[in-house]
């Protein structure tokens, strides 16, 4: 029998363990209706499976298809910076459906293909290497999300877009301000609308520069969508601003994430010590299945749809929950167990079907790299803090801080 399930997704003990909540839908209802925000909340693995390969009955055109107002609720002066968003938002190309999004796709997909990102792992050996020399020279303490989460990230896709090196700091702060996408607080708008604008003033030069002089970088590769009529000028800058947003916030959650399970499942750690190389494939998919650094994706109904008795409605909001998917007993044995040797790990963390994320090899590479010098560097490496805070976020799973003793 189906108990009361409180609606707020964005309750304190929500946001500090959403596999408890978000496994109890799974559990009781996993078609279920979230009154409070209106929307459908999927919680199974197979459910949210056949949802991304039915992408003509669920539609990514959520930001301009749907007129309800924002959620969490926002300031209501900030009426016209949340229309603002929506427009932003809904020129990314991973917002268009078919055909229109997979002519864009085939325009970047070239440069996201695994074998160029692969290409990019001595670069980010490297810089996990500087980055932490830097943070043990400081001797203030090490924080690893402000040391080396959040400025690796960005360094890397600064090399992408072409960034010169004085420029990098400006991109971080940008980038900082679009976080703000996907957290709960009601004045987000304002500093959210603040990283949009600014990535639009910064990246439109850039553009104008490589449609005459191309280089072998992300913006040049966009310029090119654009000679070839693939893309509009907005919609290049849109979504240089979308590499920005998906390439930072999923990868520093991803290192502060994994970091924390392995610091809270010590027989992880030791395993991953006594083998670092052998081992960070697997380890990193692992982080990836565990506390994945993306907790949910919205679509809406592009018709009437019947799923698990329930009556899905044309223009229905629908949020699949990759959390609760990649906990799903049904698809993972002892889910709620971390454990590096698991193979095969079927995960959703990077989504599935025509959306399936781009970036998903050099998360990979990062996170891979990460792990294994953490483990090779810092054998005693501990968490300072008993307890983790979460950012409010129903589409991240983000840490607000992550101060750790090197032992």
């Amino acid at each position: 029998m189906v108990t009361t399930i409180n609606d707020d997704m964005f309750t304190a003990d929500v946001i500090q363990d959403p596999y408890r909540y978000y496994g109890r839908i799974r559990d009781e209802d996993p078609v279920h209706w979230n009154e409070l925000y209106e929307l459908w909340v999927i919680t199974r693995h197979d459910d949210l499976v056949w949802l991304t390969r039915n992408h003509e009955q669920f539609s990514s055109d959520v930001f301009l298809n749907d007129p309800r107002p924002a959620y969490p609720a926002i300031y209501e002066s900030d009426t016209e910076l949340y229309d603002f968003v929506r427009n932003y938002q809904g020129k990314q190309f991973i917002q268009y459906d078919r055909p229109e999004h997979l002519e864009m796709r085939k325009v970047v997909h070239t440069y996201f293909s695994p074998k160029s990102m692969e290409e990019w792992r001595p670069l980010v050996k490297s810089a996990v290497a500087d980055l932490l020399d830097a943070a043990e020279a400081r001797g203030d303490g090490v924080d690893l999300m402000r040391d080396l989460a959040i400025p690796l990230p960005v360094l890397v896709i600064a090399e992408m877009m072409g960034v010169p090196e004085e420029e990098r700091p400006h991109i971080r702060m940008l980038a900082e301000k679009l976080l703000n996408i996907g957290r709960g607080e009601p004045d987000r708008m304002r500093p959210l609308t603040e990283g949009m604008q600014g990535m639009l003033d910064y990246v439109n030069p850039l553009v104008d520069e490589r449609m005459d002089n191309p280089k072998d970088d992300f913006i040049s590769v966009l310029a090119g969508g654009e000679k070839a009529g693939v893309f509009t000028r907005e919609q290049v800058l849109v979504n240089t601003g979308l590499l920005l947003l998906a390439g930072h916030e999923t990868t520093i959650n991803l290192i502060c994430n994994g970091t924390t399970a392995f610091m809270n499942n010590r027989d992880q750690w030791d395993l991953l010590k006594a083998d670092p190389q052998g081992l960070m494939v697997r380890a990193t998919e692992e982080a990836l299945r565990y506390d994945s650094p993306v907790k949910s994706i919205q679509r809406i109904a592009s018709e009437d749809v019947e799923m698990r008795g329930k009556q899905i409605k044309k223009d229905d909001r629908i949020r699949w929950f990759i959390s609760s998917a990649n906990r799903d007993p049904n698809k993972f044995e002892n889910p709620n167990t971390m454990d590096i040797t698991r193979w095969p790990n079927p995960h959703v963390a990077f989504g599935s079907g025509v959306h399936h994320c781009l970036g998903a090899t050099i998360a990979r590479v990062e996170g891979q790299e990460i792990f294994s010098a953490l483990a090779e560097r810092y054998p005693n490496l501990e968490l300072k803090n008993s307890q983790t805070e979460y950012q409010s976020s129903i589409t991240f799973r983000s840490v607000k801080e992550l101060p750790v003793s090197l032992g």
